[in-house]
Order: structure tokens, then C-alpha cells, then sequence
């Protein structure tokens, strides 16, 4: 192997351990909580490092076989990170505060 193959295979081999720790840690961030919305950012950051992982995999082959499932997991962990984030959102609204869902011009909520 050439010097600049053992740097890749080197630098690939790190990468990979950062992500085995950061999934560490995450798995325990998602243990202790302490509030729903940690947990739910800790399954945002979940996807992230399987993308994370697919692409270490991808390099370590030299296959762009696995880019379109990194695209469809990216497009799925943003839509149920939106998704969580306005539950919350929702969810946590202090009692008596108007509604925005209708037309801020008038107050008149939407049907």
C-alpha cells in the first residue's frame, strides 16, 4: 500500500471510532433524558450518525452504492425532527395564549 492509501485507511479507521463513541454517548443521552426534548434532538443526532457511518462504509469500499440511502435517511431524520419539534412545540404552549394558526390581521382562527 502506498503512503497515501495508509493516511486514508488511517484517518477512515478514526472516523469510524468517533463515531462508535458519539453513538456512545448518545445511547446514553437518550437513557438519562432528562426532558423529552433530548431525547428527541439524541434521535436527530441517531440519524445523523448512521449517515455518518453509511459514509465511512461507502469509503472504506469505494461504493457510491450507499449515497441514495444516505439522501432518503437525511430526508426522513429532518421530517421527524420537524415533525417532534412542533409536538413539542404544541405541547409545551402556555395555557390561554392565542393560537397563530389563523390570520394574524384579524384573531380570527382558521376553520
Amino acid at each position: 500500500m502506498s503512503v497515501p492509501e495508509t493516511v486514508d485507511r488511517v484517518l477512515l479507521t478514526a472516523a469510524v471510532v468517533l463515531i462508535v463513541l458519539a453513538g456512545a454517548g448518545l445511547l446514553f443521552r437518550i437513557w438519562r433524558g432528562p426532558s423529552m426534548l433530548d431525547r428527541a434532538i439524541s434521535l436527530d443526532v441517531c440519524a445523523a450518525l448512521i449517515i455518518a457511518g453509511l459514509g465511512a462504509k461507502s469509503a472504506f469500499a469505494r461504493d457510491p452504492f450507499y449515497f441514495p440511502i444516505m439522501l432518503v435517511l437525511a430526508f426522513l431524520g429532518f421530517t421527524g425532527s420537524v415533525g417532534i419539534a412542533r409536538f413539542i412545540a404544541v405541547r409545551d404552549r402556555p395555557p390561554g395564549r392565542p393560537r397563530t394558526d389563523g390570520d394574524p390581521r384579524t384573531g380570527k382562527e382558521a376553520p
